[in-house]
């Protein structure tokens, strides 16, 4: 939960809030004079209270991948079910995340759609490296796969590729992350951060129905939590 936001630029400007296609808000800015500056200063506060990511039920039709969206709810999902077309280092990578119940649908007992969706997430935390990288613009899936590294934009995209060639609606979220050092270590697991920090953030968010949208973070394996804050979900990396 946003409690309070603010956005200051730097020099003098006119700024004009809209919305994208998606209902994304932008800030449109103009600047009447030519300048050497340009400060972005942006203040939020949140409330980071724990909460449960499981915390969801599922229609009936959704518990078990695969399945298929109902025609109305097809429709509506439409601009998050392009699959790019992607090369064959990425088409033998669908081939073995693909469940039983998908590849041989007579024999195999249904797979649990949450469980094949952590599964994913937490296949790609272990097969993509992370790295910071600076270059402008997102690898394309085979890109990742061949390099079996990448940033969080390119992790994420390369998630919701798999996801929408699987057949579930998928998009891309950019915004921040914000981690904090726990009050109390935890008595078994990973410990966690060792300072606060936010940064900006990439992730994937899948359509479920019944939940809704439910994000996935690759770069960790884990669902988007409390410290996942979106600023802008969109089909393509390009209009986030």
């Amino acid at each position: 939960k946003v409690v309070s936001y603010s956005l200051q630029v730097e020099p003098a400007h006119f700024i004009n809030w809209q919305q994208d296609p998606f209902s994304n808000y932008q800030a449109r800015l103009v600047f009447p004079e030519k300048t050497r500056e340009f400060t972005v200063t942006v203040d939020l506060v949140v409330e980071m209270g724990v909460y449960n990511p499981f915390d969801f039920f599922l229609e009936p039709s959704a518990e078990t991948f695969p399945f298929a969206y109902e025609k109305g709810l097809h429709q509506e999902l439409a601009p998050y079910l392009v699959p790019l077309k992607c090369g064959g280092q990425f088409q033998d990578y669908l081939r073995t995340i693909i469940p039983p119940s998908v590849a041989s649908p007579k024999t195999a007992t249904p797979m649990r759609t949450i469980d094949f969706l952590v599964g994913l997430n937490q296949r790609l935390q272990q097969d993509v490296r992370y790295l910071i990288r600076m270059e402008p613009g997102v690898q394309t899936p085979d890109e990742t796969l061949a390099l079996a590294s990448g940033s969080c934009r390119d992790s994420a995209w390369l998630l919701v590729q798999l996801l929408r060639h699987c057949g579930l609606a998928a998009r891309f979220v950019s915004g921040y992350l914000i981690q904090l050092v726990p009050d109390v270590k935890p008595l078994d697991g990973p410990a966690g951060t060792s300072v606060d920090f936010t940064d900006l953030h990439a992730w994937c968010e899948v359509y479920l129905p019944g939940a809704g949208w439910i994000g996935l973070d690759p770069t960790s394996g884990l669902l988007a939590g409390e410290g996942h804050i979106p600023l802008a979900c969109t089909p393509a990396p390009s209009s986030a």
